[in-house]
């Protein structure tokens, strides 16, 4: 399996001299095509840096990142805003639906956005609603849908098109326990499909749906496991150990 992402020694830091805050501290991970990684650690531990990191949002303060065969490093502006928008996807905790676009517009705008004319856009928005049940609801707005349907449309907004890398931050935040598990499912179909999966949930069961859980504790990565491992495996490993 090809690799998707990789950051090697990748640090960041915020502030300078007593003020500074060391968010990551030499963090090496590699995700592969196909594999879901689920990111764990207490608040405050460096996990949404390393997604921002990871979907080009941010810079590191040292290290090197490459993604989809890319060190991100050699790019310019230009190819790194190309690269964000035809091979990522994102889904936040709080979605970032545009209220005023239905669910197929939202859906179809990074299409539209890189250049695609509308009618292929829309087609492509379709497809992927329809593969997550919501054909029926792709012409309505994000105020007039469900939590759960929401969060399928910013999923939908996040895998369609050639996507290679998927960065989902909490993406089950706001959900019950049944639609959490209902997300968690199209994004395990995102990555049989060959995408590469980076989570970050506080939530060992959903944890449990992914290829491998890391843990991040003040910005370092202090071990990982496999869920098959066993539920005991995703309990956050003593430091001091």
């Amino acid at each position: 399996m090809s690799v998707v992402l990789t950051l090697r020694q990748v640090s960041k830091v915020y502030g300078a001299g007593a003020a500074a805050v060391h968010a990551l501290r030499g963090v090496d991970l590699d995700v592969v095509a196909g594999e879901l990684v689920a990111v764990m650690g207490p608040s405050g531990s460096g996990k949404s840096t390393l997604l921002t990191i990871a979907g080009t949002l941010e810079e590191p303060t040292d290290g090197q990142v490459t993604v989809c065969g890319s060190e991100l490093a050699t790019l310019s502006a230009d190819a790194t805003a190309r690269l964000r928008r035809r091979s990522l996807g994102f889904v936040f905790q709080d979605l970032n639906l545009l209220a005023g676009l239905s669910a197929a517009e939202n859906v179809a705008l990074p299409l539209e956005l890189d250049g695609m004319a509308a009618r292929p856009a829309r087609a492509a928005a379709l497809r992927v609603l329809d593969e997550l049940g919501l054909t029926d609801r792709a012409g309505h707005f994000p105020d007039d849908l469900s939590g759960g349907e929401r969060q399928r449309v910013a999923i939908a907004r996040a895998v369609v098109g050639d996507r290679r890398l998927l960065l989902a931050d909490e993406p089950t935040g706001a959900l019950d326990a049944a639609n959490g598990e209902a997300v968690l499912r199209m994004l395990r179909s995102a990555c049989k499909r060959g995408i590469a999966g980076v989570m970050v949930t506080h939530d060992a069961q959903l944890a449990s749906w992914a290829d491998r859980v890391i843990f991040i504790r003040d910005g370092r990565v202090v071990d990982q496991t496999a869920p098959s491992a066993g539920p005991d495996a995703l309990l956050a490993p003593d430091p001091a150990l």
